[in-house]
């Protein structure tokens, strides 16, 4: 498909005017970011990084802040989206910093994601999808209590849930947790949770 090989991320940064990081955390973001990539391009790059990871919008603001005097600018491009929609390509891309250079890197934001929004200076993208996961959240919270509650009340599950896709109930986590919860399918939560506790 002409994709290249690099042997390293200072090769990778030495070749490429765009790069798109997706690391684990806020502090791996920074590391990568000031430990590995300025180091490797040196100062007025002009290079740009797109920073897909969920992080602290305070930290990744300052990160931006520090590293643009530099020559090295940073888009946050945190993805709203499970993990079955991000795989479909269906992944909803959140965009902060500065306006000229997300222009700049417009066509390869579509080209990742179809669907994206600017929502203002670094910083905000961190912010809209902490918004976003507080209503996802809650939507989960309230289809598990919907379906044990109509459970108890001798519905059947399956065709509860059925009808609560078409009343005025509906949410997307209907579609996307729905049919894990009517399974008991608790596996990618549990492993996550045991993959968090490891890592701290």
């Amino acid at each position: 498909m002409g994709g290249t090989f690099a042997a390293s991320l200072p090769e990778l940064a030495h070749r490429c005017h765009t790069m798109f990081l997706a690391v684990f955390d806020t502090e791996q973001v920074e590391a990568v970011v000031e430990g590995t990539l300025l180091s490797a391009i040196g100062s007025n790059s002009g290079k740009i990084v797109l920073c897909a990871s969920t992080c602290d919008p305070d930290r990744i603001a300052a990160l931006g802040g520090r590293i643009e005097p530099q020559g090295l600018d940073l888009l946050e491009t945190p993805i709203s989206g499970t993990s079955e929609q991000v795989r479909q390509g269906r992944g909803v891309a959140l965009v902060g910093g500065d306006a000229a250079k997300f222009e700049r890197v417009a066509d390869i934001i579509g080209a990742i994601f179809p669907s994206h929004f600017y929502m203002g200076p670094i910083g905000q993208a961190g912010r809209t999808k902490l918004a976003i996961n507080l209503i996802l959240g809650l939507n989960r919270l309230a289809l598990a209590e919907g379906l044990v509650f109509a459970e108890r009340m001798q519905l059947e599950p399956a065709r509860f849930l059925e009808v609560a896709r078409q009343a005025a109930s509906y949410s997307q986590v209907m579609d996307t947790k729905g049919p894990k919860m009517l399974r008991g399918d608790f596996y990618q939560r549990a492993e996550l949770a045991r993959l968090s506790r490891t890592s701290s």
